[in-house]
């Protein structure tokens, strides 16, 4: 059994989803059915549907999809929680963009209710922001940091995720990110790979935007989270309420430091990952980043009974 300093859970963010998350955890957990029932119940429709039955072109709208990632990921971890003693306790919690609301709840520093409503009004923004400024993101593979650097410098482009070594995405406009595209190709980028979103997330276009969703954030009630959250915008735990809610406003803006939250964490003591909801985006990453690193997915009923025989080595 690990020690708590071994331990993390991450969460996953926006482009994990798929039609049908959730549905074989709600039909036999009883806890997993509570948290999609109070997500139903918060939003005024049932979201729990939309993961579970689609259809897809409505599950991925921004302003739907963040709600549900969210709340199959919590249904993920109270299922879990309630079927099983094997689940260690963590020493961190990180979730990558819209994972890190997710990370809040199970750090207790938000509550399900409010983290479900506040991901719906920012999923909401992020897709104005993309309507009023059109944009989106690409995912450049095999080009180092300074190489990226220079093509955001002169394509007009903002570096929004830092992933792990050679996966880099960065956000801008069409016009922006069709001239970094080609200057990529021009360094001998080894892949591209356009993003599935609304909007260029994590960039210069979410200004507009930027003093509502802080209006929105201060009319939500948080507490000093009971497990350290490592965040997305410094790589470092937040502790307090204050920081908890500058970190939510800049990652809206900011890039994503994913690799560097896991570094972190790893130069802390953790030995083993716990991915806790739809996919295995994170975990194919943190194998990037650590290939030593455990790495435990915790997606369905599946991979739930399959705790009782995991073994956490030191």
């Amino acid at each position: 059994m690990a020690e708590r300093a071994k331990v993390a859970f991450v969460f996953p963010g926006q482009g994990s989803q798929n039609v049908g998350m959730g549905k074989d955890l709600y039909g036999s957990y009883s806890a997993a059915k509570e948290v999609f029932d109070e997500a139903d119940a918060a939003l005024g429709f049932p979201v729990s549907r939309l993961c579970f039955e689609g259809p897809e072109e409505e599950l991925i709208k921004t302003n739907n999809v963040q709600p549900a990632v969210l709340v199959t990921s919590l249904a993920c971890l109270s299922a879990v929680q309630q079927s099983s003693n094997y689940l260690p306790l963590p020493s961190f919690v990180a979730g990558h963009s819209l994972g890190e609301y997710t990370a809040l709840v199970a750090a207790d520093a938000l509550s399900l209710v409010d983290a479900v409503l506040l991901v719906r009004e920012r999923g909401r923004l992020m897709y104005e922001a993309g309507q009023k400024n059109p944009g989106g993101m690409l995912a450049i593979i095999g080009l180092d940091r300074e190489a990226i650097e220079d093509i955001c410098l002169q394509s007009g482009t903002d570096v929004s995720n830092i992933n792990c070594p050679g996966q880099t995405v960065i956000s801008g406009s069409v016009e922006a990110l069709a001239k970094a595209r080609n200057l990529a190709k021009t360094k001998g980028a080894r892949g591209l790979v356009p993003l599935r979103v609304s909007g260029a997330f994590h960039s210069h276009l979410m200004e507009p935007v930027i003093s509502e969703f802080s209006e929105i954030i201060s009319n939500f009630a948080f507490q000093p989270p009971a497990i350290p959250i490592i965040a997305n915008v410094s790589a470092e735990p937040l502790n307090d309420v204050d920081s908890i809610k500058e970190e939510l406003v800049r990652q809206l803006r900011r890039c994503i430091q994913w690799q560097h939250s896991v570094e972190y964490m790893i130069d802390n003591g953790v030995a083993a990952f716990y991915e806790i909801g739809p996919g295995v985006v994170l975990s194919n990453l943190i194998k990037r980043i650590s290939p030593e690193a455990q790495i435990v997915n915790v997606s369905g009923i599946e991979s739930i009974a399959q705790l009782a025989h995991l073994t956490i080595s030191n």
